[in-house]
């Protein structure tokens, strides 16, 4: 299984035929690589890709009141 980052795909290939792979607009590949995103292009066995993007869990949003 090959992995790749989605920022090192896309200097490879641009944004147009890495979103038209995935199934998503250019514009949402875009947004993902401005706003660093760690997303990654994983090739499957049958020759597809699929993303995966890895955050941490819980998610590491502030709370709105300043409080945990």
């Amino acid at each position: 299984m090959e992995k790749i980052s989605l920022s090192e795909y896309v200097k490879q290939n641009g944004q147009a035929k890495t979103a038209n792979l995935i199934g998503v607009h250019q514009t949402a590949i875009s947004k993902a690589l401005r706003a660093g995103r760690k997303i990654f292009l994983v090739r499957q066995e049958d020759g597809s890709y699929k993303a995966e993007e890895c955050r941490p869990f819980p998610s590491q949003k502030p709370s709105e009141s300043g409080k945990e």
